[in-house]
């Protein structure tokens, strides 16, 4: 069983499972009936995204420096209580079940994606490898 991390809106893969999306905001100009129809997610999940104020530093990150900024804010909320027991119930569900989570950005390094790929893996996740 594993755990993938994905672009939202993009193709399943075959046995990916259950899609998760850890983003602020729904798609725009999409029914609610037609996110999973049309890729989106099955669940929305907002407790794993970054805050307003945390996806706006991501967004604007032009440098290292500012991305490692985002990067340790976002880790920062998600130690809080509710998001640490999501992480780790699905960390426990992974090595049971296939699923996915993600998120619209089109590159995961610049993308809240990738430190929840690192989360999820702390967490003992059995995680499948970005490739």
């Amino acid at each position: 069983m594993v755990v993938r991390v994905v672009r939202l809106g993009t193709a399943r893969s075959e046995g990916e499972g259950t899609r998760i999306g850890t983003v602020r905001r729904p798609p725009r100009g999409v029914p609610k009936s037609e996110f999973s129809s049309r890729n989106w997610y099955d669940v929305w999940f907002p407790t794993l995204a970054p805050s307003v104020e945390t996806l706006k530093l991501g967004l604007a990150a032009e440098t290292p420096a500012q991305w490692a900024t985002f990067a340790r804010t976002y880790r920062a909320e998600m130690s809080a209580p509710e998001a640490r027991h999501a992480l780790e119930l699905l960390a426990a569900l992974s090595h049971q079940n296939n699923f996915s989570v993600g998120c619209y950005c089109e590159t995961e390094a610049r993308c809240h994606r990738s430190v929840l790929r690192a989360l999820l893996t702390e967490k003992g996740a059995s995680i499948e490898q970005a490739g």
